[in-house]
Order: C-alpha cells, then structure tokens, then sequence
C-alpha cells in the first residue's frame, strides 16, 4: 500500500533541507507509522533512511469575504513525515519533470 502521499516542497522546508541537507519532507497517510514511512522511502528513492520524525496537523477552518458574502470552508487534516537519510544520500525531487 502507498503511505506516501506526495514529497514536501514549500518555503519552509527548503529551509530545513538547505540547514540540514540529508533532511526531507513528505505528506502521508493518516495511518501511517514510522516503519512504514522508512520502508516505503527506501525502496522508492533507493536510500538509506536513518530517522524518521512525524507530525500531525489538525484540518483549520477558514473564511472570508466575497462579494457574495462571506464564505467558509476547513482545510484537510495531514500528517507530515520529515526523513533523515544517511550522510552522502539525497533525493533528487525535480528529475522527472
């Protein structure tokens, strides 16, 4: 089964990536453990996966104003995987494009 949902590319993960450069983000299934997580990354990318940190983000509600008036929704909830890969592995995310 895919755990992995879609590897992680925003502003503040660059961040991290850059500081840290064995360090990568991904979002995955809810039900997904660190095992998993590790297993899966390993065999897509064909890395050695050291470490495995995972959070959980709760699904936000948003509004605002239109001219038809005022809209409200909620953001999806996600748990965000952040892999630690041994020293000299990287992963190359744009090599496809």
């Amino acid at each position: 089964m895919a755990f992995i949902i879609k590897p992680l590319v925003t502003e503040k993960q660059t961040k991290v990536t850059d500081k840290y450069p064995n360090r990568y983000g991904f979002i995955v299934e809810p039900e997904a453990n660190k095992l998993q997580i590790k297993s899966e990354v390993e065999k897509l990318y064909k890395v050695t996966v050291i470490d495995v940190n995972t959070m959980r983000y709760a699904g936000k509600r948003q509004s605002r104003y239109t001219k038809a008036g005022m809209v409200k929704g909620q953001k999806n909830a996600f748990k965000k995987a952040i892999v630690t890969l041994k020293d000299g592995d990287t992963i190359d995310f744009y090599s496809n494009i």
